[in-house]
């Protein structure tokens, strides 16, 4: 059978999608890269904010076209829309033929096989949001080879109060130091020279398994992996973040000197009422310290405008905060409203325009402080990993150990050195380019 896989949403959607690819070979079929030609199409969705499930709506319903116009025989939603929406898809969404939740990828193959053999009527396969699926250890990275994800835990117990991810992906699970270990092997015999470790939050991987917390361990394990060159860790919670967390970044040198740390606000009233588990001082300090412990740490971070209540003097506070902290990278998003939170229940409701128009104006001062950041990089000597390259201007576009894929900026070398993606070189940054560095290669 001919199956087009469409994986929306987050990385950590992107490896469920390869363990439903993965399933999917094993039991026969064949993954394409035509819609039209595709006898199944499976969507991998995501419901995270409005916008990813307007995104996720769309591709549903645009797929469902291939149905009268392709040979498309059957149509499957999957994850994070269908687990949350699946009685609105049945209802409204009539293409849909087969709906299959956040836990469901073991099943995707029989599910497509039942499908086929219905009648009228969308089959739904929706395992408990609590179940953990064993991970399979021989999947393939969509993400290129070079590079891919690591999930080492599912669900999350932070129920801050804007999120939905409890209720679509239940409560935190670790995956199996083994299994990992075996998936990680896999995929750097595969060709994957860094692995990116995801989870609604890293920082607590193997408590509920181990009894500790355990992701100091796993970046050992991982660093004896011969053909391994990077480990990056993201989603770390600030209050989370442990002295052996620290210790091992500092004696682990494939581990990445760049965190990921999600802290949504500066205003500790805003923090409060959003339910989060620290304060602004606290968040402060722990980058105080990670700066004085590892002095060249790169520090990512997300963060909320216009959540219920934020008033001009709070929203202040956020800016300060941002001026103040001068992280190396970070992104905003604008507040959505979910329904089945209890943010969205709150007085004080921001409109849209103002909450948009606070999220341009942080990103306008992050976007000074990371273009100096990036002046100050002029003259120094970094290990880039290549990612491609634009043969008719002789550039070859790479990435320091500062920039996560998809999120973070590239250096481009100028170089006519035949090199591959995923290899490594040493280049002299020679200048900057907004979020971007340029740099002269210096040798292999």
């Amino acid at each position: 059978m001919d199956i087009f896989f469409m994986s929306l949403g987050c990385d950590k959607n992107l490896v469920d999608s390869e363990m439903m690819i993965a399933g999917l070979r094993k039991a026969g079929h064949r993954v394409v890269d035509d819609e039209s030609m595709a006898e199944v199409i499976v969507v991998n969705t995501c419901c995270f904010i409005g916008d990813a499930k307007e995104e996720s709506i769309n591709a549903l319903i645009q797929m469902g076209t291939y149905k009268e116009e392709g040979k498309c025989k059957l149509l499957v939603a999957a994850g994070c829309l269908a687990q949350r929406y699946h009685r609105e898809i049945e209802e409204e969404i009539p293409e849909v033929d087969v709906i299959i939740g956040t836990t469901g990828y073991e099943s995707l193959a029989q599910a497509i096989q039942k499908g086929l053999e219905k009648g009228e009527g969308t089959l739904s396969f929706l395992e408990s949001v609590d179940y953990l699926p064993e991970p399979l250890t021989d999947r393939d990275s969509m993400s290129g080879g070079y590079y891919a994800y690591l999930k080492i835990a599912e669900g999350c117990d932070k129920n801050c109060t804007y999120c939905v991810i409890p209720k679509v992906r239940g409560k935190y699970r670790s995956v199996p130091m083994e299994n990992l270990r075996e998936q990680a092997e896999n995929l750097v015999a595969k060709g994957a020279r860094e692995l990116i470790l995801v989870a609604q939050e890293t920082t607590l991987y193997g408590r509920d398994l181990y009894g500790e917390k355990s992701l100091p361990k796993l970046l050992e394990m991982l660093s004896e992996i011969e053909e391994l060159r990077w480990i990056r860790i993201l989603y770390c919670y600030p209050e989370e973040i442990t002295e052996e967390l620290i210790s091992a970044m500092k004696r682990l040198p494939k581990v990445c000197h760049y965190l990921d740390i999600p802290i949504q606000h500066g205003a500790d009233s805003v923090l409060r009422r959003m339910g989060r588990h620290t304060s602004r001082e606290e968040i402060s300090d722990m980058i105080g310290h990670l700066r004085e412990e590892i002095p060249d740490i790169a520090l990512r971070t997300t963060l909320i405008t216009g959540f219920p209540g934020e008033t001009e003097e709070e929203f202040q506070e956020l800016k300060d905060f941002v001026r103040e902290m001068r992280f190396e990278r970070l992104g905003v998003f604008a507040y959505s409203q979910e329904e089945d939170t209890a943010a969205a229940q709150m007085e004080g409701q921001v409109p849209e325009e103002v909450r948009d128009a606070r999220r341009e104006e942080i990103m306008e001062i992050q976007q000074e402080i990371a273009f100096g950041k990036s002046e100050e990089r002029i003259g120094d000597t970094l290990e880039v990993m290549v990612e491609g390259r634009v043969p008719e201007e002789g550039i070859t576009v790479a990435r320091t150990y500062m920039d996560a894929p998809d999120v973070d900026g590239f250096v481009f070398v100028e170089t006519d050195w035949n090199l591959m993606s995923g290899d490594f070189i040493k280049v002299r940054i020679t200048g900057a380019r907004g979020y971007d560095l340029l740099g002269e290669a210096l040798d292999c």
